[in-house]
């Protein structure tokens, strides 16, 4: 006979001290699995950390040429050097790049080692120094000369005066510029310029690394300048003269005047008198021209010379020259975009650089008889 009495749970039947001594047993198992696989890819990644940023052949010491062409990316750069033998891995490589401060590679020649860790050869490329940042401070000042601008950097960064001037009108160079800057044309190209890129650096205050290369200076400067014209971008285009020809006029007024006032009255003045076809009649570009100083004195051979420079004499002189003849200040860029509109077509300067604008000839040497009353005419 069928007992159908069912049969209930009975707590005491059921050993819970050894369940759950069991289940501990594997949490324990499975956390030192846990934990054991934690450690193991730690040191992975340790190892292959420590393999990508190791040297390449730290005993070698093999000294390895190395340049970083104008505008290659960063990727083209470092599979270029996984396959000089001068780091591990590219990939590698461009996984420990986006952890660090580093976002540009300088174009440049560079001379690496094989015993240079990967740090050491992207802070080269990069600008960074280990010498705790060490940097220069470099002042150009407007209303100056290329060819100032070269001595300075020779003296400032130990660099010889004549590969300064040699990397500034490379032309291979050139074409580099007039394919990256929307405002660098081919006017630069022009065989008849005495320094093509005169004008085209902004004077101001730099801080450079001091181990920048020739190259790396004069980029720096170009880009101040093309962040400068970048916001003038719609007047230069819609201009008649275009870039080349404002900043051309802007290092005349530059050396002419000192006020931003009369700097844009000096250059009303300059378009006035193109818009005639008048001589432009400015010493300054007769200064370039014959390439004297212009505290010495000009002779009548100086002035009659025409080169595309003078606008003193000759076909050229009612014309611009055929480039700048120093480097400009905002307040000359301004000025060469945004003139006056004046009626003024004769302008003349004092003892102190103050101007003395007038309509006509008559107007003109009046204000020369009275400067020269007062005592104001430079001799």
């Amino acid at each position: 006979m069928k007992n159908n009495k069912k049969k209930t749970f009975d707590f005491a039947d059921y050993d819970l001290t050894k369940n759950e001594a069991a289940f501990s047993s594997k949490i324990k198992f499975i956390a030192i699995i846990i934990v054991i696989g934690i450690v193991l890819l730690i040191g992975a990644y340790s190892g292959v950390y420590l393999y990508t940023v190791s040297p390449t052949d730290l005993t070698a010491n093999k000294e390895i040429a190395f340049e970083v062409k104008q505008g290659e990316s960063m990727n083209s750069v470092l599979e270029r050097l996984e396959k000089e033998g001068l780091i591990r891995s590219a990939f590698l490589a461009k996984i420990f790049l986006k952890s660090s401060e580093v976002k540009t590679f300088y174009a440049g020649k560079y001379t690496l080692y094989t015993s240079y860790d990967l740090q050491t050869i992207v802070f080269e490329l990069s600008g960074i120094t280990n010498a705790k940042g060490e940097t220069i401070t470099v002042q150009f000042v407007e209303g100056k000369r290329l060819t100032y601008y070269a001595q300075v950097i020779s003296e400032k960064f130990g660099y010889n005066y004549d590969d300064v001037i040699s990397m500034m009108n490379n032309k291979e160079y050139h074409q580099r510029l007039v394919n990256t800057y929307w405002w660098i044309t081919d006017d630069i190209l022009n065989d008849k310029l005495y320094y093509p890129l005169e004008g085209y650096l902004f004077p101001d205050t730099y801080e450079f690394n001091k181990n920048a290369t020739i190259e790396d200076i004069i980029n720096t400067m170009i880009k101040k300048m093309d962040s400068v014209l970048s916001g003038y971008k719609d007047e230069i285009n819609s201009s008649a003269y275009g870039v080349h020809g404002l900043l051309t006029m802007a290092s005349m007024v530059e050396l002419e005047a000192v006020s931003a006032e009369d700097r844009a009255l000096t250059a009303g003045v300059f378009y006035n008198r193109l818009a005639k076809g008048w001589s432009l009649g400015s010493d300054v570009t007769t200064y370039y021209d014959v390439k004297k100083d212009l505290t010495q004195s000009l002779t009548m051979s100086d002035l009659s010379t025409c080169n595309g420079y003078n606008t003193r004499s000759g076909s050229c002189a009612s014309s611009l020259p055929i480039g700048p003849i120093a480097c400009v200040s905002l307040s000359s860029i301004k000025a060469a975009i945004e003139p006056t509109d004046t009626k003024y077509m004769y302008f003349v300067a004092d003892v102190n650089n103050k101007l003395y604008f007038a309509e006509t000839e008559a107007g003109h040497q009046a204000n020369i008889r009275n400067l020269k009353a007062k005592g104001l005419w430079p001799e």
